[in-house]
């Protein structure tokens, strides 16, 4: 999820139609086609007219040899141990007729040869430093390895919050020195920012070479609503994203490095605690995967994840209110990823019954939202959700 305090003059463009989005960025960054060096054929593609060959990415042959599950480049002793079982989330091509029912059913799947972010998988910190420009760029620095999200909006809701990061503004260059000079007991960084227009050239045409025809067929076909953002992460060995779940359909492309996600389904909500709507960290778990405390969560005994590690080249779909723990893999280096963010499909006219998990959460989050505004004091939420409940609807009826 975007931390707070993130540029909002994305890359995206997500208000214009892509072809529109496409063929603007190109005129406002590029003094000439020539100067960038984009060819007619280019064009043809962003407005729509390239033939399904022109779909695919030069390198093609390239990109699969590098994505086969024949040689994996991480290992066992690169993942921190936990007390939950997990499933393996499956791994396929795109072209995969299953992929289309995982997706439908709103469960995730790794794709392994969308090359939907081919151009980038030449990023590294030099090319990055040497063409992202000279923007300002959130990072986000902890005495841990835990990155807990929060709503700089919200902290005022709870006067005692003592958050457990805290924002800086930096250049990349700037990002990059600190990297440099850190050791392992300093404190830790984490670079996250939305794509904006303050980007470099080589970083435009590499965004513009993206995958969008399958992206946009992809968002077409499952009726999901605009782009909203691309977030680019750039962290440390061993960082951690600690469970949460967003509210929007996530493409999660990996750039560079290993990263390990442990996926929750909505329905194991009750497993999850996460803390109230009018927390700081709203849509955060509240427990502590590392040393759970069973006698505040005792459901946390039951959850059961969906485990994947994804590589350069590799999209993981992230569906709507499912719980993701992201971890950087230990002793692995730099990780580099970018979120493709989109809106969700919108509300179906007649709602079909019974109701799904992901429908449930949402109904709960509205109804916080509702009583904090009606009781104009969110720390009174809780107290009318229990006198509510208590002695009614948490015991048999006689």
């Amino acid at each position: 999820a975007p931390m707070p305090g993130e540029r909002s003059s994305s890359l995206t463009l997500p208000s214009l139609p892509f072809p529109f989005h496409r063929a603007l960025l190109c005129l406002l960054f590029a003094p000439s086609a020539f100067f960038l060096g984009i060819s007619v054929r280019f064009f043809a593609g962003a407005a729509g007219l390239g033939s399904e060959k022109e779909e695919e990415v030069e390198g093609e042959e390239e990109m699969a040899e590098e994505q086969s599950g024949d040689t994996r480049g991480w290992s066992e002793a690169q993942l921190r141990n936990y007390t939950f079982a997990t499933k393996a989330i499956p791994r396929m091509s795109h072209s995969d007729p299953r992929v289309d029912a995982l997706i439908d059913n709103e469960e995730p799947v790794v794709l392994t040869d969308t090359n939907l972010v081919y151009p980038a998988l030449k990023w590294d910190l030099e090319y990055l430093q040497e063409n992202i420009g000279d923007g300002v760029f959130s990072v986000y620095v902890a005495k841990t390895h835990k990155f807990l999200y929060y709503d700089e909006k919200k902290m005022s809701n709870f006067k005692n919050f003592k958050p457990k990061s805290r924002r800086e503004e930096m250049k990349f260059s700037e990002f990059v020195e600190t990297l440099g000079k850190i050791d392992q007991h300093d404190e830790r960084y984490y670079l996250q920012q939305t794509l904006n227009d303050t980007v470099g050239k080589k970083i435009v045409l590499d965004f513009l070479g993206f995958n969008w025809n399958w992206a946009n067929k992809q968002q077409t076909k499952w009726n999901w609503g605009q782009l909203t953002s691309n977030l680019l992460l750039v962290g440390m060995e061993g960082n951690v994203t600690p469970a949460h779940y967003d509210e929007q359909q996530n493409f999660f492309a990996q750039i560079k490095g290993y990263k390990r996600c442990i996926l929750f389904p909505p329905d194991q909500f009750d497993c999850l605690y996460p803390y109230p709507v009018h927390h700081p960290c709203d849509r955060q778990s509240q427990v502590d995967f590392e040393n759970p405390d069973y006698e505040r969560f005792p459901n946390f005994r039951n959850v059961v994840g969906y485990e994947t590690v994804v590589g350069p080249g590799d999209v993981l779909h992230i569906p709507m209110y499912w719980w993701h723990h992201i971890e950087s893999l230990l002793n692995g280096g730099i990780t580099i990823t970018v979120n493709f963010w989109y809106k969700g499909a919108p509300t179906p006219k007649k709602i079909e019954y019974p109701l799904k998990s992901h429908q449930k959460v949402a109904i709960m989050r509205n109804i916080e939202k509702m009583l904090g505004e009606a009781l104009g004091e969110p720390q009174e939420v809780g107290p009318l959700l229990r006198m509510m409940i208590k002695g009614r609807y948490d015991q048999p009826y006689s």
